[in-house]
């Protein structure tokens, strides 16, 4: 990546798996804040972005004030995966908060998968850049997740 001239070099580790594309798909994901009494809460949220290091939220309360966050991924075409991530940035317009979370616990097995969905979501933009006639693959493990235009449904029935 070049700007003016100066190489800047990718941080992210991990290769991004977009949630938001053509239309906005909630997907459902907690995490806990506590109320008034400090019982345990559930917070709604809408996954904008998602890699094996952290995602970014789009939630309609502030997020909660705490060091660590106990978050269930629940992913279409996915097993429900425990995380836990620390709060990187908020930004707030309006009451809309977008939310920077890094994961610091991820099982394995999940990081596994979601580096997988990335990848092959990323494969698939690169496949419809390049105009080839079959850009959705039966093999894809984004498939639960994506809603792009080009997206052959058969390929994926119930067999």
């Amino acid at each position: 990546m070049t700007k003016k001239n100066k190489v800047v070099k990718e941080r992210r580790q991990h290769v991004r798996l977009p949630m938001l594309h053509g239309i906005l798909e909630p997907v459902e994901i907690e995490f806990y804040t506590t109320d008034t009494h400090g019982q345990s809460v559930p917070q709604p949220a809408i996954l904008a972005d998602l890699s094996a290091g952290g995602m970014r939220l789009i939630t309609f309360m502030a997020p909660p004030h705490t060091k660590e966050l106990n978050i269930i991924l629940k992913l279409n075409g996915t097993k429900e995966m425990p995380v836990t991530g620390n709060i990187s940035w908020v930004k707030d317009k309006g009451g809309v908060f977008m939310n920077g979370i890094s994961f610091s616990h991820i099982g394995p097995e999940d990081h596994k998968c979601i580096n997988e969905m990335a990848e092959d979501y990323s494969d698939c933009d690169t496949r419809a850049a390049l105009k080839l006639p079959e850009v959705c693959v039966e093999t894809c493990r984004a498939n639960g997740l994506c809603n792009k235009p080009q997206k052959d449904e058969p390929l994926f029935g119930k067999k």
